[in-house]
């Protein structure tokens, strides 16, 4: 599998956890001032109406330092906490937008800070050590995978595709026969919520660049996602492609042993009928 230089994921897991203090930290700092402002007033309404608003602020704030420590254990630790999911859902949902804040103001590059959330993302999903039957997970793709000089239709109906081996989907349809998971094309967002809705996955590989990636994380949570950058070597959108050894690893993170056994098996019924045929 082709993987990233050790330090370009590590930069960009210390990227992620510098923002994600940042904005622990904006937070605490928001609920310290929602007592501080009021104090005086409210001492006009009851005297010990501050202190049951500061009590609330202090148990808010404490719940936030909690569910930072533990999403930075389990970033670090790389293996499933209590409250794993949860951590991940306050990633996507809390911290997320307040990190793109912060990286706007501190002049960070807005595609540095989701390719950083992707990384940190697909390692709170393998910490949950979860593993599942091929017909549970779905292999969601990008349109722009498909050659653009290709006439056939594959949004609806992915086995349209003849196989010529032109693009990408050839080597995925390969995926899906030998793993037996779901493999589907969108053109959009849309689409795809469609998608997900009627194949009801418990887990998506989704490929894509990193603005569509972050997009659908947030768009499909609590659903787990595993996502694998496109390589866009004429740009973005049009004739994209991917690194099949590396869709094909994470598969086999995520499925159980039998459907590894099997696919296994099929590999090598496939190889002997190949040499068979040569000869």
């Amino acid at each position: 599998m082709q993987q990233q230089p050790r330090h370009i994921r590590q930069a960009r897991k210390r990227l992620f956890i510098a923002l994600i203090s940042g904005a622990c930290f904006v937070v605490c700092m928001l609920l310290v001032a929602l007592w501080v402002v009021p104090y005086i007033g409210l001492d006009n309404i009851h005297p010990a109406l501050k202190w049951v608003l500061g009590a609330l602020i202090v148990l808010l704030g404490g719940l936030v330092c909690v569910a930072y420590w533990g999403l930075f254990l389990n970033i670090v630790l790389k293996r499933p906490l209590p409250g794993s999911q949860r951590f991940r859902g306050l990633t996507i949902k809390l911290f997320l937008p307040l990190m793109v804040l912060i990286g706007k103001m501190l002049g960070i590059e807005k595609k540095s800070i989701l390719l950083s959330f992707i990384s940190v993302n697909n390692e709170l999903v393998l910490a949950e050590n979860e593993r599942y039957d091929p017909d549970r997970v779905l292999l969601l793709m990008p349109h722009c995978l498909q050659s653009s000089k290709c006439s056939r239709r594959l949004t609806y109906n992915v086995n349209n595709c003849k196989r010529c081996g032109e693009c990408p989907i050839a080597g995925l349809l390969d995926i899906h026969d030998r793993y037996g998971v779901h493999l589907a094309i969108a053109t959009g967002g849309t689409i795809a919520r469609r998608i997900v809705v009627q194949l009801r996955p418990r887990l998506i590989i989704a490929v894509a660049c990193q603005r569509d990636l972050a997009s659908g994380i947030q768009d499909t949570y609590p659903l787990p996602v595993f996502g694998v950058l496109n390589e866009r070597p004429n740009g973005p959108c049009l004739d994209t492609t991917v690194a099949l050894d590396r869709v094909e690893e994470a598969l086999q993170r995520f499925l159980k042993e039998d459907a590894l056994a099997g696919a296994s098996t099929r590999r090598g019924e496939a190889i002997g009928t190949g040499e068979a045929v040569n000869l």
